[in-house]
């Protein structure tokens, strides 16, 4: 149940991450409840992985795969595509997040 958790965690941060830009600091009302409500459910199925994943664990794949998922909505939503350095660095990420997920003996599986 964690990982599932987990993936609601990360799809919720992202959600409101990528509405940020729309909220236009927080003067148009859905883009702003997006943000809002959105960091309100990643933070609250965050504390539930908690519960059985290590917070170390936790946080780096959560701020890992958010990291990735953000740029790619960046891309889709605001035609802001990363260039190929930036590819790299997300590819270097991806990998690190599936080493401590194969791994790493604290990642309960």
């Amino acid at each position: 149940m964690a990982y599932l958790y987990l993936a609601i965690a990360i799809v919720a941060e992202v959600a409101a991450t990528s509405a940020l830009k729309a909220s236009a600091e927080f003067t148009k009302l859905l883009p702003s409840l997006i943000v809002v409500v959105g960091y309100g459910v990643a933070f609250y199925f965050m504390t539930l992985v908690l519960r059985t994943i290590p917070v170390g664990i936790t946080y780096a794949i959560w701020a890992g795969l958010g990291i990735v998922l953000v740029a790619i909505a960046g891309a889709l939503l605001y035609k802001q595509a990363p260039d190929i350095p930036a590819l790299i660095g997300m590819g270097l990420i991806v990998a690190g997040v599936v080493v401590i997920h194969v791994f790493s003996k604290t990642v309960s599986h």
